[in-house]
């Protein structure tokens, strides 16, 4: 329980810091003054800046306000997840200052406004870089074996089953990895789709590995309408390894990688649209906070390699999301940016604040929903996992 709280924690903690940290570097690049970098949400613990001696000053608690400060204030506070920048001038005021947000050219405020994406896309790359280096699981197919350093935990995996196969009907799960048959090991894939054709109709004992946990599954392989004549089992196999790449080669699965995922991840993006447009039903997996915290319960008992991975893709999942031209998001306000190059002018301050708080009032809507369908579908678990 404890070490899954730590995880989900941190793992959060580091996707929106990161994310925070782009805008900030990026602001500083521009000469835009950050009144302050928080590390945690506030209220404030307490913080320090430079004074314009470059003396170092101390502040306590959340009454100190940080546009006051000449420098940037660096504060620690009470929420300990992530953390925040504040910009001078990000909300349109102070625009005539140099050194204001809103006095910045359009494509230097579309990069201060862009490199918060920018930033968990190169922390996804970093982790899965990472993972390749130490020993990722993958699929081993040719590609891989010819640039592997070096392969171990090889395993015949279950990736897909047919609905009412026998599989299905005796209870294996995608993930399962067939360790024997009728206490013979396993070799290769096409050794065992023979040996169960040659056992149509006849119970087979099964013994997989599931999570850990060693199952052993009686089954009787059978003709179905798809296999050719065949007796099978109904599932789709893969093999599979803890692969480890040199560093060089790291850093190019790590690339390669997020270039995938990423498009993997704009594919069920745009499905997910098409159904809620067309059938106003929403049918993909969709998870917020409860469910990633149940998540990253599952994926702490497999591992720290699963662990690289999953706050990869969850810092994926932030930039792209955040990047969709939606209200209050940095995508959103990058379309204000759009149409003030267009117009020539800025859209009125208090419609575009309008129009974001509008937007943000939905995300949190949003939220709620997505919170509620995860403690439907997850509350024993998540019970289970914090108690």
């Amino acid at each position: 329980m404890l070490l899954t709280i730590i995880t989900f924690v941190i793992i959060l903690g580091l996707l929106v810091l990161v994310h925070e940290l782009g805008h900030f570097i990026s602001a500083k690049i521009f000469k835009t003054k950050v009144e302050e970098f928080g590390f945690g949400l506030p209220p404030r613990l307490f913080g320090f800046y430079k004074d314009k001696n470059g003396k170092r000053k101390w502040v306590w608690g959340k009454k100190f306000k940080s546009e006051n400060a000449p420098n940037t204030v660096y504060s620690l506070n009470w929420v300990p997840i992530g953390g925040f920048v504040k910009i001078k001038g990000e909300n349109q005021s102070e625009i005539k200052e140099p050194d204001s947000f809103g006095n910045k050219k359009i494509w230097q405020r579309s990069i201060i406004l862009s490199s918060g994406v920018l930033m968990n896309v190169i922390l996804c790359v970093v982790l899965l870089s990472i993972g390749f280096g130490i020993g990722i699981p993958s699929v081993l197919d040719n590609e891989v074996l010819s640039q592997a350093k070096s392969i171990r935990n090889e395993k015949i995996q279950i990736v897909s089953i047919n609905k009412d196969s026998p599989a299905a009907l005796a209870g294996l799960t995608v993930g399962d990895a067939i360790i024997s048959i009728d206490n013979q090991k396993i070799k290769s894939i096409k050794d065992l789709q023979n040996y169960v054709n040659q056992h149509k109709n006849q119970l087979v004992n099964l013994r997989i590995d599931r999570g850990g946990e060693v199952k052993e599954i009686r089954i009787a392989p059978k003709v179905l309408d798809t296999s050719n004549n065949k007796a099978v089992l109904g599932v789709g196999l893969v093999k599979t390894g803890i692969v480890t790449y040199p560093w060089y080669e790291s850093l190019w699965q790590g690339v390669k990688t997020t270039y995938n995922l990423a498009i993997i991840i704009l594919a069920a993006l745009g499905n997910l649209l098409k159904n809620i447009i067309t059938t106003g039903e929403v049918t993909a997996e969709i998870a917020g906070p409860v469910g990633i915290a149940v998540l990253t319960g599952q994926v702490v008992n497999l591992g720290f390699v699963y662990v690289l991975q999953f706050a990869a893709l969850l810092s994926l999942n932030l930039a792209i999301i955040n990047f969709l031209p939606f209200p209050a998001l940095d995508g959103g306000r990058i379309v204000f940016l759009i149409i003030e190059k267009v117009r020539g002018r800025g859209v009125n301050r208090k419609i575009e604040n309008l129009v974001h708080n509008i937007g943000f009032a939905i995300l949190m809507i949003l939220i709620v929903l997505v919170t509620y369908r995860d403690l439907a579908r997850w509350g024993g678990k998540l019970l289970h996992q914090f108690l």
